[in-house]
């Protein structure tokens, strides 16, 4: 198929995607090279077509997804990729699109900021829809990241990410509340989650902080954008990296991020979890996107004793081990403790509400608020008597940011 590459109303470059894998085969003539995706080179006036195809399987439904395999058998789709061209690659986290060559489409007709889309791939993903014809694939759903099941919904004229939970606990939901109770009590820029409930399963509900006027670039795509050297750390290179764009603000946001990361013993901070806000016409850095994603924490799928002891625990995007990322932090003095002093009362609150109790007990809800006080009282003792390192070591960095996998068997 050929088509041209949009950036909400400008053509960007020309395409032509495989008809039975949805990869770009060829790429044509560029007509406006700086609205290329970011971290996309190109080169004597030819783009890497390797960099542009892994931008492009980014945008896809991962193959690992909960319930994909059953989903695309349903639609009688090969690939993901191919769900992105049914959609024309249209998202609601940025403004790229599609433009097939001979149809009569246009940005402000389709794009789903503005316009309604279907309920019909969301109803699919969730296992909710099992018709074999008549889909209509109009949907920013063909467009969505992670593992766990998510979809799109209008509510009250907004748009709303809504997102299920792993097995055997299904709490990330929950702990996005209480990431979120957190954020408010240090004043951290961040999306707001709630949790709904659908058939007695618990999912997260936030609202889409991406308008059809700006874009969320993801972490990953801006570290596409120089070269990393061997002797240089992830944390510093991805600071040279938003230095060098123009990104200002940069370690006051990740002093907030690896702090909030450390209470809640956050193991899925990958590149793809926190990322920049540019203006799509303008190109213009706006800043550090709110923090918005932070579910797979709190011993989110551990035992009351793995909990206690935190030896399985993950880190990411920087370092292996959370103490040694918090290392890297700036400064501690503008977090306020007194306003952490009622997080046994959050959790409490959170993990007792109606229905929680299908999905935790009482030793698995005090294990969680036995230790979260911990890290606290310990980020109080380490913020009492601190100073940065004027070297950043290369020492214990993260080798692969990538999202992790969840056991979701069963889920609706």
């Amino acid at each position: 198929m050929k088509c041209n590459l949009m950036h909400k109303r400008i053509c960007v470059v020309e395409l032509e995607l495989d008809d039975a894998t949805g990869f770009i085969k060829k790429i044509g003539k560029v007509y406006e090279s700086e609205h290329l995706p970011v971290g996309v080179p190109i080169k004597k006036g030819i783009v890497d077509r390797t960099a542009l195809n892994d931008w492009w399987t980014e945008r896809s439904i991962p193959a690992s997804r909960s319930g994909i395999r059953e989903a695309l058998e349903i639609l009688n789709i090969v690939n993901t990729k191919m769900l992105l061209i049914k959609c024309y690659g249209l998202s609601l986290s940025d403004q790229y699109w599609i433009c097939p060559y001979g149809v009569d489409i246009t940005w402000d007709k389709i794009n789903f900021f503005d316009n309604p889309f279907s309920d019909d791939i969301g109803d699919v993903l969730f296992g909710t829809n099992k018709k074999n014809n008549a889909f209509d694939f109009s949907s920013p759903d063909n467009t969505s990241d992670g593992n766990l099941k998510k979809r799109w919904k209008v509510i009250d004229g907004k748009r709303y990410l809504i997102k299920g939970g792993s097995n055997p606990f299904r709490q990330q939901p929950f702990s996005e509340v209480i990431a979120t109770g957190i954020m408010e009590r240090l004043e951290i820029p961040h999306i707001s989650y709630q949790v709904m409930w659908n058939k007695e399963v618990p999912y997260s509900v936030c609202e889409d902080f991406v308008t059809s006027d700006t874009e969320l670039i993801p972490a990953w795509r801006i570290m596409q954008t120089q070269k990393k050297e061997n002797n240089v750390s992830v944390y510093q290179h991805f600071l040279s990296c938003c230095e060098k764009l123009g990104i200002k603000d940069v370690v006051r946001f990740l002093d907030r991020m690896i702090v909030l990361d450390y209470i809640i013993t956050n193991e899925d901070r990958h590149f793809n979890n926190f990322g920049v806000l540019r203006n799509a016409e303008t190109l213009e850095w706006i800043g550090m996107a709110p923090i918005y994603d932070s579910g797979s924490s709190l011993g989110y799928d551990k035992m009351p004793a793995q909990i206690y002891a935190e030896r399985d625990v993950i880190c990411k995007p920087f370092k292996k081990s959370h103490k040694e990322q918090l290392k890297l932090v700036s400064s501690f003095d503008w977090i306020d403790f007194e306003k952490l002093s009622d997080i046994r009362e959050l959790i409490t609150e959170t993990f007792t509400a109606k229905g929680v109790s299908d999905y935790m007990d009482a030793a698995r809800v005090k294990a969680i608020c036995d230790t979260t006080q911990k890290r606290i009282k310990d980020l109080f003792a380490i913020s009492m008597d601190y100073t940065p390192s004027e070297t950043i070591s290369t020492d214990d960095d993260v080798e692969e940011n990538i999202a992790e996998e969840y056991q979701t068997k069963g889920m609706i």
